[in-house]
């Protein structure tokens, strides 16, 4: 149960730094997005499902880490569990300022294009593919170390149904066990009833043939010394 447990704890940690991972990435393209609202609004969606899936496996980790039999492992849990709840406030904190500031700046291009007309859509074009770029960058090297992450809890999970299989096998190996210890038991109370008897049957046959000598004795006796 030890094992299963520290199985799933890994597993826990390590979906929590794959949707932290991917938390930052939508953060970055908050700050790259460059418009319009629809986008961002697409972007913030995305990043309230990663916050959800986040906050679900760190509610996770504080349960087994409550579930410890060790004093000092379940305080280890714990205070693991306050370090995931404090980077999850600070990238909470970050998705905001990252929103905060997307929204200025859109609404500083939408002011310029007003008053600039072609050029700056020209501008914004260019920066906005700059930033595209930079950002499809980010993402795709968070992507991979995402990808990376899940390869490994798969592992773990793979790992721990075997774990699981191997627990079961060990159980059916000690029913067996304690058949074969019973007929065993069994089988000693068998051997020393049949000693027993043995020994009794080895009595009442030293005695028979005691008596029988004895009495070939007397007969001899009598026939051989009949005046004694």
């Amino acid at each position: 149960m030890a094992a299963l447990q520290d199985v799933h704890v890994r597993i826990c940690n390590q979906e929590i730094v794959k949707f932290d991972l991917e938390v930052k990435a939508l953060i970055q393209d908050i700050r790259d997005c460059a418009g319009p609202l629809s986008a961002l609004t697409e972007l913030n969606t995305k990043v309230k499902e990663k916050f959800q899936q986040l906050r679900h496996r760190i509610q996770e980790l504080e349960q087994s880490a409550k579930e410890q039999d060790k004093e000092s492992e379940k305080q280890i849990l714990l205070q693991e569990v306050e370090n995931h709840k404090k980077q999850m406030l600070s990238n909470q904190t970050s998705w905001r300022k990252a929103n905060l500031t997307c929204k200025i700046a859109i609404d500083n291009l939408e002011k310029a294009e007003l008053l600039q007309g072609g050029d700056l859509l020209r501008q914004r074009k260019t920066a906005k593919e700059s930033l595209a770029q930079t950002s499809s960058t980010i993402t795709e090297s968070l992507m991979g170390i995402s990808r990376m992450m899940s390869q490994q809890v798969q592992q773990s999970e793979e790992a721990m149904q075997t774990l699981v299989n191997s627990s079961r096998t060990i159980l059916d190996a000690n029913e067996e066990f304690k058949s074969m210890s019973g007929t065993i038991q069994l089988g000693r109370k068998l051997i020393t009833k049949y000693n027993r008897r043995e020994l009794t049957d080895k009595l009442l046959i030293f005695l028979a043939l005691a008596l029988f000598l004895a009495t070939v004795l007397y007969i001899v006796k009598k026939r051989l010394f009949p005046f004694l």
